[in-house]
């Protein structure tokens, strides 16, 4: 399973509750005609985006997927006949965007229990599989899912860990030297 992850900011200007409402719609659009392979979708209010242009809060989109051929798929539905007006409406308000594609490497992709985000930074060179162990240290599914990215398509982190509470296992005296996590709350829109 695969994540393509959103990131995104109301232009100067647009009123937040108004945005909100255009994203809203759209990822009812996808839920009421589900594209082949769509697992599901969520726009979450993020407190903190870092890595998206000078950093602040903004929005994170998450289209959880079967596999990458899902994600043509989406790409020609989204902008296809049953979400083409959705999608404009979604999109014309919309300032800065970053994208990347994760996979899925542990527990549920539960976007309703999602209200903290944990971003992982490993140090260069240096990645270590077992470290997902220490990522879920008490955290169970299907409260927390772990995420890798698979394809950048800008600046964003490498490991996402999608939990209803920060877990132990990413505090900075658990993990590896050189690593970074930060932690950040997010809210289903």
């Amino acid at each position: 399973m695969i994540a393509y992850v959103f990131w995104h900011r109301a232009a100067e200007g647009v009123a937040a509750d108004a945005y909100e409402a255009a994203q809203r719609r759209f990822h009812r659009s996808l839920a009421r005609q589900p594209p082949g392979g769509f697992v599901g979708s969520a726009c979450l209010r993020a407190e903190s985006l870092p890595w998206l242009g000078a950093g602040g809060a903004g929005y994170e989109d998450w289209y959880v997927l079967e596999d990458f051929a899902a994600l043509g798929v989406l790409n020609e539905a989204a902008v296809g006949r049953g979400h083409s007006g959705a999608h404009d409406a979604a999109a014309r308000p919309m300032g800065e965007g970053t994208a990347s594609v994760y996979r899925l490497r542990d527990g549920l992709p539960r976007l309703d229990r999602v209200t903290h985000a944990v971003w992982i930074t490993p140090a260069p060179g240096r990645f270590d599989v077992a470290f997902e162990d220490l990522l879920v240290d008490g955290v169970q599914p299907p409260d927390a899912s772990l995420w890798r990215r698979q394809l950048a398509l800008g600046p964003a982190p490498e490991i996402c860990l999608l939990s209803s509470e920060v877990p132990a296992g990413v505090r900075a005296t658990r993990l590896p030297v050189g690593w970074a996590a930060e932690a950040y709350s997010r809210a289903l829109v």
